[in-house]
């Protein structure tokens, strides 16, 4: 894998880059913003091959994920929608994006979660 690739992998949620191109990237001294679109790759099953797909537009989930460099990072992934011949319902992919009932990246949600239970493992023995 090309070097920045790889760099750009370790620092975005697990697996991302299989599914979504980084399209955009602004930062400050606060936080970064690195919008993610999801690839034009429908999740077809057998009985949708041969069929008119066409992609429909999309929805953007916004999430935070850990600090990059002392600035919040915020990632806005644009979910693809698909429409299949012959079908009323739009054909997504199912990603799991953030922690149930938070706009945190799971691992961030874990690592926060894991954090409160025992403060004195991630910021020493004075908390």
């Amino acid at each position: 894998m090309e070097p920045l690739l790889q760099l750009i992998e370790w620092i975005l949620p697990s697996g991302t880059l299989v599914w979504f191109d980084v399209t955009s990237s602004v930062g400050d001294t606060q936080e970064l913003h690195v919008t993610l679109t999801e690839k034009n790759d429908p999740p077809l099953t057998p009985e949708m091959m041969g069929k008119k797909i066409e992609s429909k537009g999309f929805k953007d989930i916004t999430i935070t994920d850990f600090p990059v460099r002392g600035r919040r990072l915020i990632l806005t992934f644009r979910r693809r929608y698909w429409q299949v011949e012959g079908q009323t319902k739009f054909l997504k992919r199912e990603i799991t994006l953030c922690a149930p009932g938070t706009q945190l990246s799971v691992e961030f949600g874990d690592f926060l979660k894991d954090a409160s239970r025992d403060k004195r493992r991630f910021f020493g023995e004075h908390c």
